[in-house]
């Protein structure tokens, strides 16, 4: 194999990916195929077809071998990819300028465990994964942080940590699931390459994720075996630290590091540090030995209630160590000591919040839920948990988030269950609800999915609320609060808050579309209807189907995502909301559209619009008019969808990579693209940096399909074919099967008139056997005429069995 021409401008990374491509060109073999075939895993040989990522040598060699090729003619140009020159700075889709630190603060006064940490790390380097056992409160938790903040250097793709909750009380333990889409969304890992279901599908993304990547993991608060394996890493160099208050004997691989209570002189240090005590015979501690040795047996040796004595002395300066020991009233447990001392030193509006906290799910929160929760101004909530934070009952695990030990929070919840009325408790827990109602409300108006979603009726606004300056911020916020929004749509379900449930879902939709799929979004609209049935409100109930009807209909779920819509359709008519009406009609055009109609969609694609204005709904109205556009290209009206296409591009968007304006790029880049080649191909190409940018691979994939279509018509077959070979790399790469369907039949008839009819009879036929599975019935019919188009040389036969199969499929009508 001959190595390529290189030149002081080329870059060398691109050059290996075309000589895989190449290679792959040569195999005539699928990306999944030819991964199995060279023993490697599909989702890595898409990163170095593309060229996202450089393999390793022995990767490359693997490839040659299967078309009998020599491989080192090659060996200059991998050596070149490997050590590149410096490269011009990533984009925000390639990647973030620093890479991700979830790790709560280390301990600044960490004392003592010396031969433990050194086990921790010598575990590390041997088998790249640790379990940390002991008791409740021994400092299992701040061993393991303090441990990964160690090895931070070492792995500098990403610090990420996860809170199992196996032992919080009032919630149940984080589910598997949930904990590694947490995990994936950490490591910025789009959506459309989660797997939409299946924990070992899950699993195994991960796995592939940390592979090339050099991260390593807190797991903390395990509650046994079968929780923490599907989050362990698996081959490559990144680690994971976990912790337990059970020994994990399920987990024969990982070496466990068990943490007894602290030695008199671990225990005298920590507890000298912590309260600032002046080392020498100057010092409290010094000066009343007895006192001192007290306070570490009333502590029972105990990191964490060490430091809540600790934090007393420290801001008491006129107390002795004797006066500590007389206001360590005698407790249930060696902690209950030091933490009843701790609470009955805050004043009336701190030992509240402190309470109230009690009634959270668990998981980390900021001032804004404080303030909503306890009913204060903003301010006030900060400087209270900043007390709580000095006082050690509150945690700041990162700047401006907190948590508490699950320790302290049972505490803080029985406290409050002993000192605050049901009624308070109640209406707490409703401003609790109220709060992220309202606030997953204005990220999503930050975020907007297609079209400006009713402002929240549920509860009352609280007085302050995060600000979104842009999309991008918006996201940050759902991802730092995924595991609450859960925890809150849970908590209304378990206490009746049916508007709550309602309404919470809506308003998750672009983040669950990007980072959770499909699969749990349908969970949650069913359960959204069950409760707008107990509610009996014609418009919570009419927007319940419609929104059920979207989630089975992205799921490619068509069946039943018409049932849904049909449901919808009186009681929307009833509700006479108007801009529900536009968002109903609209989605049954999709449907009606991928189900084979052809004016049918048209028509209500046209109404939405009309509605959507009257709604005073203008991206809605945009929206209407791309898909109507989009339809009429299919159809053939190619002047008709272009000069629509423009009228929605000189609409006004507040974002360009909004779904009507890539819409109507795309739309004209392919009208125009006999006619108007290169204004065809500027469109089609700022689409597609558009959809990068934006970080959306569905999008992508869909741009660089239409790229392809666009090439072909202008006769530039071999781009075409790259264009369309680059998206089914995507696809495979996400693990999403249905949505070839969109593209199948385009690729086949590129490859046709490309000369590659045997190709192109694969595509359709994988069309035909993929569209009856999933309701496409216009797919299906067009894989019966591209079938009979290839075959009409041939099997002249045959070609008219499949024009009359195409005709039959388009005759069915519901």
């Amino acid at each position: 194999m001959d190595e390529p021409r290189h030149t002081a401008k080329a870059d060398p990374r691109s050059e290996l990916a075309a000589r895989l491509r190449l290679i792959q060109d040569l195999s005539g073999l699928g990306v999944r195929a030819l991964a199995r075939d060279a023993g490697l895993s599909s989702s890595s040989l898409s990163r170095y077809l593309s060229g996202r990522t450089v393999p390793p040598w022995p990767a490359v060699i693997a490839l040659c071998r299967l078309v009998k090729r020599d491989p080192r003619p090659l060996r200059p140009l991998w050596e070149r990819s490997s050590n590149p020159l410096p490269a011009p700075p990533k984009s925000s889709r390639q990647g973030r300028p620093r890479p991700r630190n979830d790790l709560p603060r280390d301990v600044a006064d960490f004392t003592g465990r010396e031969a433990q940490l050194a086990a921790v790390l010598a575990a590390v380097e041997t088998h790249r994964v640790v379990a940390v056992d002991g008791m409740a409160g021994v400092g299992k938790s701040c061993l393991a942080m303090h441990a990964a903040h160690r090895l931070a250097a070492d792995y500098p793709d990403a610090q990420l940590y996860v809170d199992l909750h196996g032992f919080t009380e009032g919630r149940d333990p984080l589910d598997p699931d949930s904990a590694l889409r947490m995990l994936l969304g950490a490591l910025d890992v789009p959506s459309e390459k989660v797997p939409r279901e299946g924990i070992e599908q899950l699993a195994a993304c991960w796995r592939s994720e940390l592979a090339d990547r050099r991260v390593v993991v807190v797991i903390d608060n395990a509650a046994d075996a079968d929780q923490v394996r599907p989050l362990l890493p698996g081959a490559g160099p990144s680690v994971a630290l976990i912790t337990s208050r059970n020994r994990l004997l399920g987990l024969d691989e990982v070496p466990p590091v068990s943490l007894d209570v602290l030695s008199p002189r671990e225990s005298a240090e920590i507890l000298a540090r912590a309260s600032g005590d002046p080392a020498g015979p100057e010092g409290r501690l010094a000066r009343d030995p007895e006192s001192a040795a007290e306070v570490l047996r009333l502590c029972g040796h105990l990191p964490l209630a060490l430091r809540l004595a600790a934090a007393r002395l420290r801001h008491r300066p006129g107390w002795t160590v004797g006066i500590l020991v007389e206001r360590m009233a005698e407790g249930a447990s060696e902690f209950d000591t030091a933490f009843a001392m701790s609470v009955r030193q805050l004043d009336r509006s701190q030992a509240r919040l402190f309470r109230l906290l009690g009634l959270l799910p668990g998981g980390s929160f900021d001032a804004y839920l404080a303030a909503s929760l306890a009913d204060v101004p903003l301010n006030r909530a900060r400087a209270t948990l900043e007390d709580l934070v000095d006082a050690h009952l509150v945690q700041e695990s990162t700047a401006g988030r907190y948590r508490l030990h699950d320790l302290v929070h049972q505490h803080a919840r029985r406290a409050g269950e002993e000192q605050d009325s049901p009624a308070e408790r109640d209406q707490a827990l409703a401003r609790f609800l109220d709060y992220y109602v309202h606030a997953a409300a204005a990220a999503d108006a930050a975020m907007p999915f297609l079209s400006p979603g009713r402002p929240p009726t549920a509860g009352r606004p609280p007085a302050a609320l995060p600000r979104f300056a842009d999309k991008n911020a918006a996201f940050a916020w759902l991802v730092a609060e995924y595991e609450n929004l859960v925890g809150a749509f849970e908590t209304a379900a378990a206490v009746g808050a049916d508007a709550h449930v309602c309404e919470l879902p809506r308003f998750l939709r672009a983040y669950f579309a990007r980072r959770c799929g499909t699969t749990h979004l349908n969970a949650l609209f069913e359960r959204s209807l069950a409760a707008a049935e107990r509610l009996g409100d014609p418009l919570q109930l009419a927007d319940a189907h419609s929104d059920l009807g979207f989630a089975r209909y992205n799921a490619g779920r068509m069946a039943e995502a018409a049932a849904s819509y049909e449901a919808a359709q009186p009681r929307v008519s009833q509700a006479g909301n108007v801009g529900s009406q536009a968002e109903l009609t609209l989605r049954r055009g999709y449907l009606k559209w991928d189900e084979g109609h052809v004016e049918e969609p048209l028509e209500l694609f046209r109404l939405a619009g009309k509605l959507y204005e009257q709604a005073g709904c203008p991206t809605g109205t945009a929206g209407a008019a791309a898909s109507e556009a989009w339809a009429m290209l299919q159809l053939g009206h190619r002047d008709e969808a272009a000069q629509r296409a423009r009228e929605v591009l000189g609409m006004p968007h507040a974002d360009p990579a909004s779904p009507p304006a890539l819409t109507a790029r795309l739309t004209l880049g392919v009208a125009i693209a006999h006619e108007e080649p290169d204004e065809a191909a500027e469109h089609l190409h700022r689409a597609l940096a558009l959809a990068r940018e934006d970080g959306h691979l569905h999008n992508e994939a869909w741009c660089l399909n239409c790229l392809g279509v666009a090439l072909r018509q202008m006769g530039r077959y071999e781009e075409a074919l790259a264009g369309h070979r680059k998206a089914f790399a995507l696809l495979d790469e996400l693990f999403e099967e249905h949505w070839k369907i969109h593209f199948l039949n385009g690729y086949a008839e590129t490859c046709r008139l490309a000369g590659l009819p045997d190709e192109a009879l694969r595509l359709h036929r994988q069309a035909l056997e993929l569209a009856p599975a999933l309701g496409y019935r216009n797919e299906e019919a067009l894989a019966h005429e591209g079938i009979a188009i290839v075959l009409d040389a041939t099997d002249p036969a045959a070609a008219a069995e499949h024009r009359a199969a195409g005709r039959a499929v388009l005759e069915v009508r519901d």
